[in-house]
């Protein structure tokens, strides 16, 4: 099993990290997320900051990773994910799985990608043009809350 993890404080460019990964398996599957421009309420937003607990994000990474290739039966994941600022429209998650059949790569992709959004310890603050919030329900560890300003 082939795992790679990588917690980025940078932009990066998601095909260029896909591009001499997973070369000898047969299937691979991708999804890439950028930040988006509107909030959860719909207001405009200017980027975000999003937090995270280092050590432990990428452990729980690594697990999701884990526990997911052996239930879809898939060989590799590759996860990469920001953390601090983030512009509208950067990249903030590369998740891309690799193995022998196309539904054991399209299954494990999506099923760690919704796994990290619900069980990795990653906290979202939206930034928009008239204050900034913490997003509730980014993990079960909590919710964070703060005043716009």
């Amino acid at each position: 099993m082939n795992i790679a993890v990588r917690l980025l404080e940078n932009p990066f460019d998601p095909l260029a990290a896909l591009s001499a990964w997973g070369l000898n398996d047969a299937a691979q599957a991708q999804f890439i997320g950028r930040v988006r421009g509107t909030g959860v309420d719909g207001a405009p937003l200017r980027g975000l900051w999003l937090e995270h607990y280092p050590g432990m994000t990428e452990a729980m990474l690594n697990t999701i990773c884990r526990e997911e290739l052996v239930r879809h039966g898939a060989g590799a994941a590759l996860v990469w994910h920001r953390v601090g600022a983030l512009a509208v429209g950067e990249s903030i998650v590369l998740v891309a799985t690799a193995g022998d059949r196309r539904g054991a790569a399209l299954a494990s992709c999506q099923a760690i990608l919704e796994a990290l959004k619900h069980r990795a310890p990653f906290w979202k603050k939206e930034l928009a043009h008239t204050g900034e919030r913490w997003v509730p329900g980014n993990t079960p560890y909590g919710v964070r809350t703060s005043t716009a300003g």
